[in-house]
């Protein structure tokens, strides 16, 4: 991964760079900021810029044996770290899926996290770094580096560890071998244990405005100027979201015509038709369920500003224009709010395990009051 690979983040790019050439690289490096800005991509152009033996301009030269073997994602010298799920006895340690963490970096180098769920089959579960991680690290890096001034650890989202993690980490993070760097890629740092947190230095990467991520797209997906604007918009500067916005999702698809059937049926007062409807939407599962809440909220702001007439401001898709072109008049000022209120409400009862089928047709009953108001 070269750093002209990588769209935008110009600044941090000749940050990285002047820390790499004037020595000045800290021991823990964390590039934090949304997901879909490109963060591991400029964590992995910094180790490949390290390693390489004929860096120039500001950029590794791509052609000598560093360069090829950081391309494959098989440089003896770098360690990758990440969340997995754990599996009836036997350790839980990145090593253990690592062709899929390289199917990952292939296909969506801008690291989604859904797909990694995905990759890893892992269902409702949600990857962690598990405490047999730091002891697997501690061990991998008691070895001295092979062909490099510098091991390079990784770390992709160190949110995911647990206390235990932390713990056994802290140590190897804080006080790391001469020849040991850190580099830590987080999507939510307020989620990271304080004691791993405090020790690094910190990069903010902030998300892309919405003309890189059209041009992105453009460049990219081969898509149309007016596609890939209207997608940019609604992405809000997140790839990962941009490039599932341009497949044909049926999880998407889903989801509009779960919420077109919900705000039907609440209109027309349908209460025995609703009990079924939260019978499918209970369905989903609890990850499923969440991430629709997440799509109703959505939806429910964005027919309000269509209400409004600002159609400066409107982030949907055309199936969901075409929809909410008629039915916008029904979220309005009298109502958005409590609204928005119940949705949460349902969001964080499935979030604490509660009966979904319970919450949903709660959620039902309390949108025919709201949506007559």
């Amino acid at each position: 991964m070269r750093f002209a690979d990588i769209p935008g983040h110009d600044d941090i790019k000749r940050r990285l760079v002047e820390m790499a050439d004037t020595a000045r690289l800290p021991h823990a490096l964390l590039l934090e900021g949304p997901s879909g800005t490109g963060k591991f991509m400029l964590a992995r152009a910094l180790a490949q810029y390290i390693h390489c033996e004929n860096p120039s301009h500001g950029d590794c030269c791509a052609t000598c044996p560093s360069c090829r073997q950081h391309e494959t994602f098989n440089h003896i010298d770098t360690v990758f770290s990440y969340p997995v799920v754990k599996k009836a006895g036997k350790p839980a340690v990145s090593a253990d899926y690592l062709p899929e963490f390289k199917s990952l970096l292939t296909e969506h180098p801008f690291m989604d996290p859904e797909q990694w769920v995905s990759l890893l089959q892992a269902g409702n579960t949600q990857p962690k770094i598990y405490v047999d991680e730091g002891a697997e690290l501690t061990r991998r890096l008691n070895f001295r580096a092979h062909q490099s001034r510098y091991k390079i650890v990784l770390l992709w989202l160190p949110e995911k560890m647990n206390e235990d993690t932390a713990n056994k980490m802290l140590k190897i993070i804080e006080e790391p071998h001469d020849d040991t760097l850190f580099l830590l890629i987080s999507n939510n740092p307020r989620q990271i244990l304080p004691t791993i947190y405090s020790r690094t230095q910190r990069i903010a990467v902030n998300r892309y405005d919405d003309e890189e991520v059209s041009d992105w797209l453009r460049d990219n997906m081969a898509m149309a100027p007016e596609a890939a604007d209207s997608i940019a918009r609604i992405s809000s500067g997140n790839i990962n979201e941009a490039v599932s916005l341009t497949r044909i999702s049926k999880t998407r698809k889903m989801f509009l015509d779960l919420f077109i059937d919900l705000m039907r049926k609440a209109y027309q007062r349908k209460i025995g038709l609703l009990r079924q409807w939260s019978v499918d939407a209970a369905s989903l599962g609890r990850e499923q369920s969440l991430a629709f809440l997440n799509y109703c909220a959505r939806m429910m702001r964005e027919n309000f500003i269509l209400n409004l007439h600002v159609s400066g401001l409107n982030y949907l898709t055309p199936d969901e224009k075409a929809f909410s072109v008629n039915f916008s008049r029904f979220i309005n000022e009298r109502n958005v709010l409590k609204l928005f209120d119940v949705v949460n409400d349902a969001r964080n009862d499935i979030a604490g395990n509660a009966n979904a089928k319970i919450v949903f047709f709660d959620l039902a009953i309390k949108t025919i009051l709201l949506l007559k108001k």
